[in-house]
């Protein structure tokens, strides 16, 4: 009697032959698949290729790092002028006394932009960067304010600017993902801020771990097979590949199933390339420190910095990095707002400013967009009487590299931070900012689904034509 093993391991022989005939049909036909992260060719002459997008969860405050407002210190302890108190939600409901910020504000290089104390790296590489001090979205809750700024809207299913990204532009390496996402936080809607929603799954980010694991250990999920040899592994997707594709030229175009298709591809290439972009045993002492990894203060978000010029230069198109140092990389300080900031910033400070140099040195900065972004920012009231609260009517990004201006500032609040009043900027505007430097229109860029076209910018967004280079 023969025993199951000895009949599979028998029979594996027939398999053998039959992937060698799967292999022969699918290389006959691979040529058919419109691979959905091929690169694509721009509407318009681009100036940035790639995108590294800095996300400091949780609302970090404008009027405390790069919003100077010597009002509020003028107005300690009193209450905002009723001129100015509009536009109350839960989030500020009943806060009226003014809190200056309590670190001193400093200019800094020759486009004397300001920054506070809790940025002094970030400052000495002003003149790199492009300050928008008017930013304003719709909403002070986190999860909405979050998706808003991901993905264009609210509270509706829709595509991560990331997946837009890739899903107009592909990607210039085809074994690795063209979206990645370092260590993101899963709440605030989690997974829908770097998805894909209808649009097909390979435009949505692959995860490298979560912000609940220290960088050190995060690599890609199911990557790793100990199980089978290279060779076999092949042998076995071949055979599954050449069904695949007899199912593909059965049901005629499926975007969808060509996804999945292209993924299993993708997925066995990066066995052999992503472990290279997680090994810094290449880098020197002096980068490594640039970036701050030699300190436990800077560590971790260093080694998300780095990973990202890693990416970066190695083709991927566009990576999420969400700050993951300090309190844990939130943020939001209702209260506590001292110790609070001040240990989420000397966290980043560094590496931050380490990132640009990094870039500018190896002439990666020009085709690179750096955007620091956060999904609020804070009051200029106290709130339980040692933080602030929710602020969506005016705060501060910046920008780097990428074909925008640099050493400048554009727009502003209200002498109290409040409001933007001076070339105010919503989100739909940056995402369209973005893609024109991506050299795409946010107007042609779209996806028939359900009925209609759909968009990134949705029917607003206009271009910020005064930042750019």
């Amino acid at each position: 009697m023969v025993s199951r093993r000895a009949w599979l391991k028998s029979a594996s022989c027939g398999f053998g032959s039959l992937a060698c005939s799967a292999l022969a049909h699918w290389d006959a036909q691979a040529a058919e698949i419109n691979h959905p992260l091929k690169p694509g060719a721009p509407h318009f002459p681009a100036t940035a290729k790639n995108v590294i997008f800095l996300y400091m969860h949780g609302g970090a405050s404008h009027i405390d790092t790069f919003d100077y407002r010597p009002e509020l210190e003028k107005q300690k302890d009193k209450n905002l002028p009723d001129s100015v108190n509009t536009a109350r939600n839960q989030f500020n409901q009943g806060l009226t006394t003014i809190l200056p910020s309590p670190w001193k504000f400093r200019q800094y290089g020759e486009s004397g932009a300001w920054a506070s104390e809790l940025f002094p790296y970030v400052g000495k590489i002003a003149d790199e960067l492009c300050f928008i001090k008017s930013m304003y979205s719709n909403n002070n809750a986190h999860t909405p304010a979050t998706l808003e700024l991901h993905t264009g809207t609210q509270t509706l299913m829709r595509p991560s600017m990331g997946a837009w990204v890739t899903y107009g532009l592909g990607t210039e390496n085809q074994n690795l993902p063209g979206f990645v996402t370092i260590c993101p936080p899963l709440t605030y809607s989690g997974q829908r801020n770097f998805g894909s929603a209808f649009l097909p799954a390979s435009y949505q980010a692959a995860m490298v771990g979560t912000n609940r694991i220290p960088v050190k250990e995060a690599r890609f999920s199911n990557i790793g097979n100990t199980t089978f040899e290279f060779e076999n592994q092949r042998r076995m997707l071949d055979l599954v590949q050449a069904g695949n594709q007899d199912h593909l030229s059965a049901v005629g175009t499926d975007s969808q199933f060509e996804s999945r298709i292209a993924s299993f591809e993708l997925a066995f290439r990066m066995q052999s390339h992503a472990p290279e972009v997680f090994d810094f045993s290449g880098e020197t002492e002096e980068t490594l420190s640039l970036y701050g990894v030699d300190d436990k203060v800077t560590e971790n978000y260093g080694r998300e910095l780095l990973l990202a010029r890693r990416f970066v230069e190695r083709g991927v198109r566009f990576v999420h990095v969400a700050h993951t140092g300090g309190r844990g990389g939130r943020w939001d300080q209702h209260s506590g707002l001292i110790k609070g900031h001040q240990d989420n910033a000397r966290s980043c400070d560094k590496p931050i400013a380490g990132l640009i140099a990094d870039l500018k040195r190896q002439g990666l900065l020009d085709e690179t967009l750096v955007i620091w972004s956060t999904e609020f920012g804070r009051t200029p009231e106290v709130q339980n009487k040692t933080g602030r609260g929710h602020h969506a009517q005016g705060y501060t990004f910046w920008l780097a590299g990428g074909g925008v201006k640099n050493g400048m500032t554009y727009g502003a609040t209200d002498p109290f931070g409040y409001h933007a009043i001076e070339k105010p900027v919503h989100m739909n505007d940056l995402h369209a900012t973005v893609l024109h430097l991506l050299g795409l229109d946010h107007e042609r860029l779209t996806y028939r689904y359900s009925g209609r076209d759909f968009r990134l910018t949705d029917v607003g967004g206009k271009v910020l034509h005064g930042i750019l280079a």
